[in-house]
C-alpha cells in the first residue's frame, strides 16, 4: 500500500494481524498476477496448513527468512518469454524449501531449472481432459484421466534434467513432473478450482507427501494465539470497536473481548445506510451473546449530508471510510471522560481501534505489492492520514469461511456467524447514483420483501449474499394500475461462494423470483421492474459498487 493512497504506514497495517506461533508450518504462496493466488491460499488452509501470500518481486531471500515449510508458484497472465514478464530467481529451488508451481508458475519453474516451455499454438482455457502416464508421488492413486481447468497459451515441452513427466494433455505435452529428491514438483492446470477433479488431492499430495508438512493449523488456534498476542499488544489500555452488525465485525469485536474483557467497549455507528430492522437488531443481538458494553451513535445525518449528491462509488467508500473514524474519535473522548470520571486523564485514553478488516478487502483494495485495486474498502482504502488510534485487525489475514469458523469456536450465536455479509458502507454501495432519504427507503424496502422470502424459502444457507440494487439514474416505462409509470428498476444479485474470491450466480427457483418481483413491484410504488443478474466473479464483483 503506498502511503499517499492509504494514509501512513503505521496506519495503513494492523497492529495485531493473525499470525501463526512457531509450531504451525507455512507455506507461502508467491502471486504472479493472478487472483488465484488468494484460492491457492485458501486451499492450503482448507488442508490445516497455515498460508500467506508474498509477490513475485519479494527478493528469495526475503522469503527464505520467513522459514516456510513450502512455497508454491502461482499462476499468472503473462507469458515466460514476454518482455518485463516476471520470472523465478533460480535461488528459490536451492534453498533447501520445497517447492510447487502451478501453470504459469509451473512454467516459470520448467524454464528457470533448464527445461523447454515453447508456444505450441495448443492454446487451452477450460475443462481439459488430462491423461496421467506416470502417477509418480503427486498423483499417487489419483484416475489415469482427469478432466481438469486449464488457462494457458505456452506449453512445457520437455521437463527439466532430473525430473519425470507424470501427465499430459493434447495441448501440453508436460502437465505435470516432479523431481522427490529436491522436493520440487508442479502443474500446468489450476488444482485449486473446484472445477479441477481431484484437484485438493493434488495439492496435499505435494503439501503432505512432497513437502512434509503437517495439518496443525486449526480456527482454535487462531482464537488462543490471537487472544495471547491481543493482551500482550493492549496491556491496561482501553480499546474501541467498530460494529456494524456485519460478521466480520462481530467476530472482530467477540475476539478482542475474550482478550480483555471490559477493557474494549464496542461502538455501533447508525450511519443511515443499513437495511430495515437492523439498527434495533445489532443492539439486541450482539450485546446479548457477548455482553459488551457497546456505545451507540446516530451519525445518520452527518453521513447523508457528507454523501449528498456523491455518485463516484470510490468517493462514497472514501468518505464513509472517513466519516467511521470522525465518528470513533468523538467516541472515543466521551468513552475517556466517562471512564476517567470527567478527567479525562491519560492514563484512560483510548489507543486501539478494532476492525474486521478481511483477506479479500485488503487484496481488492490493492494491499501487496502486484495487487490490483479493484475497489477500495472503507476500513482499507478510506483511512485518514491523521489517524488517532493504532488498529487491531485480527481477521485481516483471514477469508469469510475462517472467520465464521473462529466465530464459532468463540461461541457467538449461528443466526449472526452465518448471516449473508453486508458491506461495511451499506446501501450507499448498493444505490447507483447519488444518496439520499428517498432512496434509501426504496431500497430498504424491496431488500426486506428479498429478505423475507428467501428465509420463507429455507434458502439463506444456500446463498452466500444478496445484494439488492437500486438504478437510482435509470428510469424505465411500465404499466400500474391501468397507468403509464415511469420508475426505477432494482436488480437481485443472489451469488454463492466460498471466500469471496471468486463467485457464481445462485439458481433460484423460477417460482420464487416470480414472487419477489411482483412483492416488489406491487409494494415498492417508486420501482416497475425486477431484473437479476447472471454475472459471475470475475468478471464482475458481487456488490455493483
Amino acid at each position: 500500500m503506498s502511503d499517499s493512497e492509504y494514509g501512513s504506514a503505521e496506519h495503513a497495517v494492523s497492529a495485531a494481524g493473525y499470525t501463526p506461533a512457531d509450531d504451525h508450518d507455512l507455506v507461502i504462496v508467491i502471486d504472479y498476477g493472478a487472483q488465484y493466488a488468494q484460492l491457492i491460499a485458501r486451499r492450503v488452509r482448507e488442508a490445516r496448513v497455515f498460508s500467506e501470500i508474498m509477490p513475485h518481486t519479494a527478493p528469495v531471500d526475503q522469503i527464505l527468512a520467513r522459514k516456510p515449510k513450502a512455497i508454491i508458484l502461482s499462476g499468472g497472465p503473462a507469458s515466460v518469454y514476454a518482455e518485463g514478464a516476471p520470472q523465478v530467481d533460480a535461488a528459490m529451488f536451492t534453498g533447501g524449501v520445497p517447492v510447487f508451481g502451478i501453470c504459469y508458475g509451473f512454467q516459470a519453474m520448467a524454464n528457470a531449472l533448464g527445461g523447454e516451455v515453447a508456444h505450441t499454438g495448443g492454446s487451452e482455457f477450460g475443462r481439459t481432459v488430462l491423461q496421467v502416464s506416470d502417477h509418480g508421488r503427486l498423483l499417487a492413486e489419483l484416475p489415469d484421466r482427469m478432466s481438469v481447468w486449464m488457462s494457458h497459451g505456452d506449453s512445457v515441452v520437455a521437463a527439466p534434467k532430473g525430473f519425470i513427466a507424470l501427465a499430459g494433455t493434447d495441448g501440453a505435452p508436460v502437465a505435470a513432473f516432479e523431481n522427490l529428491d529436491q522436493q520440487l514438483a508442479g502443474v500446468q492446470w489450476h488444482p485449486e478450482v473446484l472445477h479441477s477433479e481431484s484437484g485438493q488431492q493434488v495439492l496435499e499430495r505435494f503439501l503432505f507427501d512432497v513437502a512434509g508438512c503437517s495439518p496443525t493449523w486449526t480456527a482454535a488456534n487462531i482464537v488462543e494465539e490471537q487472544v495471547a498476542a491481543i493482551r500482550e499488544l493492549v496491556g491496561n489500555k482501553h480499546v474501541i470497536c467498530g460494529l456494524s452488525g456485519g460478521v466480520d465485525s462481530a467476530v472482530a469485536g467477540a475476539l478482542v473481548q475474550r482478550a480483555i474483557g471490559d477493557q474494549l467497549t464496542c461502538v455501533f455507528v447508525d450511519h443511515g445506510l443499513l437495511r430495515k430492522g437492523e439498527a434495533e437488531q445489532v443492539e439486541q443481538d450482539f450485546v446479548a451473546a457477548t455482553g459488551v458494553e457497546l456505545k451507540v451513535v446516530d451519525a445518520s445525518k452527518q453521513f447523508l449530508d457528507a454523501l449528498a449528491g456523491v455518485t463516484d462509488p470510490e468517493r462514497k467508500r472514501k468518505i464513509i471510510g472517513a466519516e467511521f473514524i470522525t465518528s470513533f474519535e468523538q467516541a472515543a473522548r466521551e468513552i475517556v471522560l466517562a471512564k476517567s470520571g470527567g478527567s479525562g486523564s491519560a492514563d484512560e485514553s483510548v489507543e486501539f481501534l478494532v476492525q474486521g478488516t478481511l483477506y479479500p478487502d485488503v487484496v481488492e483494495s490493492g494491499g501487496g505489492e502486484g495487487a490490483a485495486n479493484i475497489k477500495s474498502h472503507h476500513n482499507v482504502g478510506g483511512l485518514p492520514d491523521d489517524l488517532q488510534f493504532k488498529l487491531i485487525e485480527p481477521l485481516r489475514t483471514l477469508f469469510k469461511d475462517e472467520v465464521r469458523a473462529v466465530g464459532e469456536q468463540l461461541g457467538l450465536p449461528r443466526g449472526m456467524v452465518w448471516r449473508h455479509p453486508f458491506p461495511g458502507p451499506g446501501l450507499a454501495i448498493r444505490i447507483v447514483g447519488a444518496v439520499d432519504h428517498e432512496r434509501l427507503a426504496i431500497l430498504r424496502e424491496a431488500d426486506a420483501i428479498v429478505r423475507a422470502e428467501v428465509t420463507a424459502a429455507g434458502l439463506d444457507d444456500e446463498i452466500w449474499q444478496f445484494p439488492v440494487v437500486l438504478l437510482a439514474d435509470v428510469r424505465s416505462v411500465g404499466v400500474q394500475g391501468d397507468g403509464r409509470t415511469y420508475g426505477h428498476p432494482i436488480v437481485l444479485r443472489p451469488v454463492s461462494s466460498e471466500d469471496a474470491m471468486t463467485a457464481d450466480w445462485s439458481r433460484l427457483p423460477y417460482e420464487l423470483l416470480e414472487r419477489i418481483s411482483s412483492k416488489i413491484t406491487n409494494g415498492v410504488r417508486e420501482v416497475n421492474r425486477v431484473v437479476l443478474d447472471l454475472t459471475s466473479k470475475p468478471p464482475a464483483t458481487i456488490e455493483w459498487e
